[in-house]
């Protein structure tokens, strides 16, 4: 199949295989097993499974392969392996890299599930972690080691929506041989250029953008060959987090309107935040489009577009925030992203409700903000759904 393709066309046709009947849409293979013609082919196949051999789902599946192999060719990545959820993905990246007495670098604003990850199971099983600003490279120069194993970041952050340098923070890793774990999901696949600057692993939460309409829970690792086989697949293998194969139909009917989606909502998303510059209710507004946004030189260089996600901070504080989140008609109030829908969330009392106020006072997780991830609706019908929520 043609790599040479452009990448709505990958989107559609990428990975595809069809059974004897050549259907249309991907066919779903829901089989927990394959059955062999004899025992000597049994035995081969565990011994060296071509592939287009199958074994049990929890190692592979038709359908989930073929999500895989469309999503490695959208990313530019060698291959892929789909999880079961966003967070098994980056849970499945880091433990199957790391071991005890190893060093972790990582970006201090993280998703508060990562953070638990970082702080909580890694420092258990004996991974030393240490935490920096990720947009300061100076900051991950001087904490790199030569005994450093990885360093994870978002290459944009939840919900302050900071962005990280990529091809700054991998050239400094690199000179240290650490491997670059990016969690992507805020960038997009859209808009990523993460392995092109350097990164060796690129994780997504596929339950956002690549669904893009709140179907189900999903992941995928992506990273060298070498890496997904050798790696990262006998670890998610025999451990359980692999994705379904109906989850990974969705995933693949997804990746077929991911750019047409993920566009229109940057371009909706970047009128919405201009929209609402200078309201009086607002202390402000945070978009990487937007030029008075602290990386907005690097958002143009590195994604050339600001995302899909902007966050607004109220000045009443949580009582203003939700009053607005409760005064609004279209955009819901949730705590997904990269949806169809508009959805607003609360992360100080949602998603980031467990750190303690002074770690959310540092990474600027105010009482009063809300992060708002745009949709495909009516972007007139939006800027005055939120003006009206506003007062």
């Amino acid at each position: 199949m043609s790599k040479d393709w452009n990448k709505r066309t990958k989107l559609v046709h990428g990975g595809t295989r069809r059974s004897q009947y050549n259907e249309v849409s991907e066919a779903i293979f829901l089989t927990q097993g394959f059955v062999y013609d004899t025992a000597q082919d049994a035995e081969a196949r565990f011994l060296n499974a071509g592939p287009d051999e199958f074994i049990y789902a929890r190692y592979g599946n038709p359908t989930v392969a073929m999500f895989e192999e469309r999503i490695a060719m959208l990313e530019g990545a060698e291959d892929a392996f789909a999880t079961a959820s966003g967070m098994a993905a980056v849970n499945g990246a880091l433990m199957s890299l790391l071991k005890a007495g190893d060093h972790v670098v990582a970006a201090r604003a993280l998703f508060g599930s990562c953070l638990y990850i970082l702080e909580d199971i890694l420092r258990r099983y004996g991974v030393e972690v240490t935490l920096v600003d990720g947009t300061n490279l100076g900051e991950w120069e001087s904490a790199l080691r030569q005994d450093t194993k990885a360093v994870f970041f978002e290459s944009m952050s939840n919900p302050t929506l900071e962005v990280i340098d990529i091809a700054g923070v991998c050239t400094l890793a690199h000179a240290v041989g650490a491997t670059v774990v990016v969690d992507n999901v805020f960038t997009t696949p859209v808009y990523s250029r993460a392995i092109e600057l350097g990164a060796d692993v690129v994780v997504y939460s596929a339950t956002k953008h690549i669904d893009g309409q709140g179907r189900a829970l999903g992941g995928v690792v992506l990273g060298t060959q070498e890496f997904i086989r050798k790696t990262l697949e006998p670890f998610m293998k025999h451990t359980g987090g692999s994705m379904s194969p109906f989850t990974a139909w969705i995933m693949l009917k997804g990746l077929e309107t991911i750019d047409l989606r993920v566009r229109a909502q940057a371009a909706s998303a970047t009128a919405v935040a201009k929209a609402l510059v200078g309201h009086d209710a607002l202390a402000k507004v945070i978009y990487p489009g937007l030029e008075d946004h602290a990386q907005y030189d690097l958002v143009q260089t590195q994604m050339g577009a600001g995302g899909t996600v902007l966050s607004v901070d109220l000045k009443g504080g949580q009582e203003a925030a939700f009053d607005f989140l409760n005064k609004l008609e279209i955009c819901v109030i949730s705590n997904n992203l990269g949806d169809a829908k508009s959805i607003a969330t609360h992360p100080a009392t949602t998603t980031h409700q467990r750190l303690p106020d002074e770690q959310k006072v540092e990474l600027g997780i105010t009482p009063g903000l809300v992060r708002i991830s745009i949709g495909i609706e009516d972007t007139d019908d939006l800027i005055a759904d939120f003006v009206n929520a506003l007062g």
